[in-house]
């Protein structure tokens, strides 16, 4: 243990009389790239929550290089050389990339003003030091996600952190900026900085971690040498059972054409797109992102007004001016953000399913609040969603939970079109299972579904055929046996002359 830098030692806590972690143990060493692995729920969050000072333990000891310490707010945990990059970043927007750096702990002239000159000259050698290539005096609403990371690196960097902790920090960004990322992970493991990296990616433990603790229903299961276990093995500490078959598929089949798309054009985000979608299919569309794959179904859907182009269901033009006109055509559309557009998170989880099928409830304009809930349970019970109750407030559920509930919500229309946008992001590998499931599901019943996926494995395990999108335009089509990542990433990058 005397490569120990940071220790966390038989620590419980619980909420409203709930056990969320029971006697966890975890460690760090100098010079190491941590996993932190869990299902959603396991208690990956309010273990570091504890260790940020955000959360006081119950019981249990916090450890840096053998000496106890107390943090008893994130200003404290900082001062002991521990800071954390949350997965949904909140820079500052209107303030330029130094002011952000310092935020909070200016520096200062001799006769007590902001030293604005001496902060840019310090973010500057911090940006430097790490071959990090943005204007300090750029302003953070300018810079990409990938960007809005680096800098809060460089925060990190500039209060000498000894350990920082890495939330899901590759849920929103390109292969490109992962790269990026991966690159100044090392240079900061190099320069003696410890990371905890929190994933459900297992490609990146493999790629860029020394060691992995696994958690599984607030208890500790193991920490493993990244070199010494397999995928399969960690798949199985996290849900506690074998995973053999991560991608089901299900044996259908493939009935008429439910859906045409012809001539689809939304200026300046994609250009004369044509496809088709049968019974039973699913159908893969990929692409790099900024391909305009979101934007091609939000428009199907009817959130963007299309520039020209038609849309046939079953043989019969239609017309998708808004959502509700696609609804009513029973298209279902499940975002990819689903916080901020598939949720009313200051709802309950039963106001959440009825949300989009509300109609069905009223009578002679009063809501039949009896029919709303007990239709709403049917799906928590068929989803196997983890809440203490139907009135439970969403934003309290785990993210794999709030993805269940969208479902739900969807599910409630009897939709037969059913479009997923990175269904996945964010979720643990057993609740994924749960949803490829579902999927399956669908399409048995005779039902035709449409999943965006920016993770390869996932879209090939899953979809019938591929549509492939590069700058706007469709650049091929894969049938099943065609799928391979060279195929895919061939046309992901293919350049379209107009």
């Amino acid at each position: 243990m005397t490569n120990c830098l940071m220790s966390l030692d038989h620590i419980s806590k619980s909420f409203l009389g709930v056990k969320v972690l029971k006697d966890v143990s975890f460690n760090v060493n100098h010079h190491e790239v941590h996993a932190l692995m869990g299902e959603n729920g396991a208690g990956k969050s309010t273990l570091m929550k504890i260790l940020m000072g955000i959360h006081t333990a119950d019981s249990g000891t916090i450890s840096m290089n053998g000496s106890e310490i107390i943090n008893r707010n994130p200003k404290e945990a900082m001062f002991n050389g521990i800071v954390m990059i949350h997965q949904e970043l909140n820079p500052v927007l209107d303030m330029q990339v130094f002011e952000n750096i310092y935020l909070g702990r200016e520096l200062k002239t001799k006769i007590g003003l902001v030293d604005k000159r001496a902060m840019k000259q310090e973010s500057k050698k911090l940006l430097d030091n790490l071959s990090i290539d943005i204007p300090v005096n750029a302003y953070m609403r300018d810079l990409s996600v990938a960007q809005c990371q680096l800098i809060e690196i460089i925060k990190a960097i500039s209060v000498n952190a000894k350990i920082v902790i890495m939330d899901e920090p590759t849920s929103a960004v390109t292969d490109r900026e992962v790269a990026v990322l991966f690159e100044q992970i090392k240079k900061l493991k190099e320069s003696g900085v410890s990371i905890i990296y929190i994933s459900h990616k297992l490609v990146e433990i493999f790629k860029i971690c020394d060691r992995v603790t696994v958690l599984r229903d607030g208890t500790f299961v193991g920490t493993e040498e990244v070199s010494n276990v397999t995928g399969e093995e960690l798949i199985k500490m996290m849900v506690g059972r074998d995973i053999k078959d991560v991608f089901p598929k299900a044996d259908v089949q493939i009935g008429d054409t439910l859906l045409e798309i012809k001539n689809f054009t939304l200026k300046q985000k994609f250009h004369n797109v044509n496809f088709s979608l049968r019974r039973g299919e699913i159908l893969g569309i990929t692409g790099l992102v900024g391909a305009g794959r979101s934007e091609l179904v939000e428009t199907i859907f009817g959130i963007h007004k299309k520039t020209e182009g038609e849309i046939f269901i079953r043989g019969k033009l239609v017309q998708i001016r808004k959502p509700a006109d696609a609804i009513r055509n029973k298209i279902a559309l499940i975002t990819e953000d689903r916080k901020r557009s598939g949720l009313n998170l200051s709802g309950t989880v039963y106001e959440n399913i009825s949300m989009v099928a509300l109609r069905r409830f009223i009578n002679k304009g009063i809501i039949n609040k009896k029919h709303e809930k007990q239709s709403a349970e049917e799906y928590i019970k068929i989803l196997d969603v983890k809440t203490s109750g139907s009135s439970m407030l969403v934003k309290y559920l785990s993210g794999g939970n709030q993805q269940k509930v969208v479902l739900a919500k969807w599910l409630l229309t009897e939709s037969d079109i059913i479009i997923f946008d990175e269904p996945t992001r964010g979720i643990d590998i057993g609740t994924k299972r749960d949803i490829y499931l579902l999927i399956g599901e669908f399409v048995k019943q005779g039902k035709s579904v449409i999943v965006i996926s920016s993770e390869m494995p996932e879209v090939m395990g899953l979809s019938d055929r591929i549509i492939v999108m590069s700058a706007g335009y469709v650049t091929g089509e894969l049938l099943r046996n065609e799928f391979s990542q060279a195929n895919i990433m061939k046309l992901a990058i293919k350049l379209v002359k107009e």
